[in-house]
Parts: C-alpha cells; structure tokens; sequence
C-alpha cells in the first residue's frame, strides 16, 4: 500500500489531520486487513515511529470519493468519476434538502433534459435540470448530468450537493461541491457534468432504477436549508378511453382561417378540445387543413406548471383504411396550451378521398402518453 502524506503545520488547538492518498486494489484486503477486517497504520514524523492509527473500517481517500472498502454492498455502487479535488462523493439517508424530482416510468421521458419547476430557496428562485442521457456539450457523454439554475440576475454564492436515491441501499448518493459556486447574469448553471456513469444507473440490480421505471434526484443549494419543496411527475400509459372520435358536417362550407372547434372531451384527468382550420400557404390553391390538440378554456395551468402529451391524429377515410396518420408530442403549458399540424391534408385531397357523401370529415386522436405532476405546496405569489 502507497501513501503519499502531505505535509501540515499544526498547532495544538487545532482540530486537524493528515491528508493522504491511499491506493489500494482487491489483493490488498487479504494481506493487510485482519480478520476483523480492521487496518493498522503507523506515522514518523522525523524519525520518530508512532504507532497511533487504528481503523476498523477502511476509508479510501481520492478524487471526489469517500467509501467505506468494507461494505461492499455500498462500495460496488460508487465510482471514481474524475481527478476533481473540490467535491466529495458519500452517502446518506437524509433525503435533499432543498427540491426532490421523482420521476415514474422514466423510459417515457424523452428528451435530453428535463428542469424542474421553480423552487425559492434562500428567497431566490432555483430549477433542477437533468440529463438522464448525460450532457455532451458538457463532456457528459455516458452519465447522468445534473445542475442547478438560478433565475435572478442577482450575484449568488451557494454550495450544491446533488443526490440520487437508491432503493437497494435505502440511501442517496451525493456528490457535494466544496467550492462555493457563483451564480450572476453571466453564469447562471452551476453542476455535475458526471453525476453517476449511465451504465452504473440503468442496470436495476444497482438500485437506482426500482419498482420498474422509477427513480428519484434531489439538490441541497444552501447548507442546513429547512425548506423542502418538490414534484413527482408520472408519465402515464394507460387510460380509460384513450380514444376520440369527431366529425365535421359541411366541411367545406366552413369559412378559410376560422377555427372550428370539436365537442370537449376528458383523457388523463384533463378536458381538451380539437381545432381545426382551413389555411392558405404560399399560394392560393396550396390549402391545407390543420389539426391542433388544446387543453380547453376550463383547464388552467398555474406557473410553471407542464402537461406532456404523445399520441397521434387521424383523418379517417370513410370509404376504406387508408387513414392519414399525424404523430405529436409536445409540452403545454401557460404559453403554449395547444399542439398540432399546420399542414395534414391538402384540400385537394380531402376532397377527393376524406369527405363522405354529406361533406362530412371524420377525425379520430388517441393518446399513447399524458404527464401528471404533483407538487408540493409552494408561494406562487413569490415567483412572478
């Protein structure tokens, strides 16, 4: 076994030690380890052999990690992740402090990243963002990407650790940065480009991914933080009636650039409406019809609020099965309530095959995935 020591002045008030690096392999366990599993060391300072240190559990010192060798079960589930002396790696059973993000059927999440709602920590307002396929831009390649963003233009000092839970051991892996991280108008993300390698976190025998597709990333932005917010969002597959079926009578008649709006009708816990238009593009015979999905007027979103919708539209041929087939897949929110296509059929070709014999059109749109997010309670009034 290798220790480089590294030299310190002490006074005797002082409540310090040595720092080291211990390099250490399998082999080593059964010639320096006794049975109780328990390591012996000894120090000279000039000359003078003491022996002083006696571990019952065997700490490996390097990078950005701190493990205990002797529990294995923890020990296998860790990784040293890069030469960074400005973090440290552990674990522990205290959830995160400041927001937790746990996620259901996380296959479902497609996307390279995911931010959270806002949370006030400190009286400033934060979001967590993660790359469950790691940040390239970022020399994330490989791992799961984790930061935290602050919106305010104010300067900010904060400590972060982040953390992702698991489920094997009961306990949340942490990354901790021992740097203080400034946060300005110039610089508002601040995080961990390699939180935790992709091969270690999607094989579920490790833990991180568990009861199927879920799993759990939390954030400490200030130390000791007494607030706790956070949202669990689901992406959910199965309804009762994915399905819905609409028909517009005297299509044609409808006047160009008007909306027409179908029948409300409730998937996923939430009441939406179809719209559908006639438009002109760059010339007058290029005439299309638009589809577009909307939550309707009784839904509101509150702030920050995100539904995720999947599925697909259908212009449905009433003499056969040749339907047209418009896949979405979109984020409503305050801003943007609705999603579609400008342009799923021409005219020319509704009219030739789509309109039944009373110039009726016939729409069908079925939902392969909604979003449901619940949060915890949270002052709206302090974020806008």
């Amino acid at each position: 076994v290798t220790v480089l020591v590294v030299n310190r002045c002490y006074k005797k008030t002082e409540a310090s030690g040595l720092g080291a690096i211990c390099v250490y392999s399998a082999e080593h366990r059964e010639a320096y380890l006794n049975k109780a599993g328990s390591l012996k060391l000894e120090v000279e300072f000039e000359g003078l052999l003491v022996s002083i240190l006696r571990f019952d559990s065997w700490l490996c010192l390097g990078f950005r990690m701190v493990v205990t060798v002797s529990d294995e079960e923890t020990s296998s589930l860790c990784f040293f992740a890069s030469e960074s002396t400005t973090s440290q790696t552990f674990w522990t059973e205290r959830p995160p402090g400041s927001y937790s993000l746990k996620i259901q059927n996380l296959a479902q999440l497609i996307g390279e990243k995911y931010h959270t709602r806002g949370f006030l920590v400190n009286g400033y307002n934060w979001r967590l963002i993660i790359y469950p396929k790691g940040n390239e831009k970022d020399n994330g390649s490989g791992y799961i990407s984790m930061y935290v963003e602050i919106d305010s233009t104010s300067e900010v000092f904060a400590y972060l650790t982040f953390f992702v839970y698991n489920k094997k051991v009961n306990k949340y892996l942490c990354i901790h940065d021992t740097q203080v991280k400034r946060f300005n108008a110039l610089k508002k993300v601040w995080g961990s480009s390699q939180m935790l390698p992709l091969e270690l976190f999607n094989d579920p025998k490790n833990g991180y991914i568990f009861e199927e597709d879920k799993c759990e990333f939390g954030v400490d932005v200030t130390i000791d933080s007494t607030v706790t917010n956070w949202e669990i969002v689901s992406f959910n597959e199965n309804f009762c009636y994915p399905k819905f079926f609409f028909s517009v009578k005297n299509f044609t008649m409808l006047n160009e650039h008007l909306y027409f709006m179908s029948n409300t009708f409730s998937v996923g816990g939430k009441t939406w409406v179809l719209r559908f238009i006639r438009k002109c593009f760059s010339t007058l015979d290029d005439k299309w019809i638009s589809i577009f999905l909307h939550l309707a007027d009784n839904e509101r979103l509150l702030p920050d609020e995100r539904i995720y919708t999947r599925g697909h539209f259908r212009v449905l041929d009433p003499y056969g099965s040749n339907h047209i087939t418009e896949k979405f897949n979109c984020w409503h929110d305050q801003s943007n309530s609705g999603c579609g296509h400008d342009k799923v059929v021409s005219m020319d070709k509704l009219q030739e095959v789509y309109l039944d014999e009373e110039d009726t059109l016939s729409v069908a749109i079925e939902f392969e995935v909604i979003s449901a997010t619940n949060y915890s309670p949270i002052n709206y009034s302090a974020i806008i």
